[in-house]
């Protein structure tokens, strides 16, 4: 058992940064820890338990945080070996956190559209067929595992994979992707910060919009509305019917993940979005 003298997290930091303490902070998951140092100043130490989104937050920080100077963790340590990375913490509060319905939540989501714009332009590559492709069988690939878990009916499989064949029939925008891109991951301060770049990656650049539309915006549409206007380009009519593609993802991906974790609020959002596909 790793105890915390010899974690990972420390022993990078301290060999970074010198003596640290840790801040007990119980909304970070259980892999982060936020340490100070004796100047004060304020770090993150995170340790991936999967390579892969190990090497997918490892690559973003150094290949498309330039594009988000300002926004974004500097990252001042790593140590592959155990998929450890040491960050600098970006001043602010969650934006999850803001009072719902306040002008605060709306200007939050006008930044939010305004920094994403920022990371898509300048990593924008026009329509191409390659990423329907990969999309569509990924769709059909967690079809497969919400029918081999029976969470699904006859009825539900054929509308979802009808979604599939219009992924893989349609040409799209691709761009860097955060892919995560929701309040939990946004921090308001003097500037807008950004965190969490696990799941990172050039995709569609419609479907970064996905997890606001299917869990956020039609509830409270003036958010899509402020979002936009600091995106400063507007969904037309056929990147709006393919966003709502874009939704067979989120309901299926939310229906197994929420059965596997045994996540009941998980399952029941699957099942919403399902129901607004069907």
């Amino acid at each position: 058992m790793i105890t915390i003298y010899d974690d990972p997290r420390l022993k990078l930091a301290r060999g970074a940064l010198g003596a640290v303490r840790v801040v007990h902070d119980p909304a970070l998951p259980p892999r982060v820890l936020r340490l100070v140092d004796a100047d004060g100043n304020e770090f993150f130490a995170k340790q991936h338990s999967e390579r892969d989104r190990y090497a997918r937050e490892l690559h973003a920080y150094l290949a498309w945080g330039t594009h988000l100077i300002g926004h974004v963790p500097h990252m001042v340590g790593r140590q592959d070996a155990t998929c450890t990375l040491l960050l600098t913490a970006v001043p602010g509060v969650r934006a999850d956190t803001v009072t719902p319905g306040s002008p605060e939540e709306e200007q939050a989501h006008y930044e939010a559209g305004r920094v994403l714009g920022k990371l898509h332009h300048s990593t924008a590559v026009p329509r191409t067929g390659a990423v329907g492709t990969e999309l569509a069988q990924r769709l059909r690939d967690w079809i497969a595992r919400a029918d081999r878990a029976d969470l699904i009916s006859k009825v539900e499989r054929d509308r979802l994979n009808h979604n599939a064949d219009v992924l893989a029939n349609t040409l799209m925008d691709s761009a860097v992707c955060h892919l995560d891109y929701q309040p939990r991951n946004w921090l308001l301060g003097d500037a807008f910060g950004l965190c969490d770049f696990e799941h990172m990656r050039r995709d569609a650049r419609i479907r970064d919009f996905a997890r606001l539309e299917f869990r956020r915006w039609q509830a409270v549409p003036n958010l899509r509305t402020a979002f936009f206007a600091g995106y400063g380009q507007l969904l037309n009519n056929t990147e709006q019917r393919l966003l709502e593609s874009f939704g067979a993802i989120e309901a299926v991906t939310a229906l197994v993940r929420g059965h596997e974790q045994d996540d009941l609020a998980l399952k029941t959002h699957g099942r919403t979005v399902l129901a607004r596909l069907t």
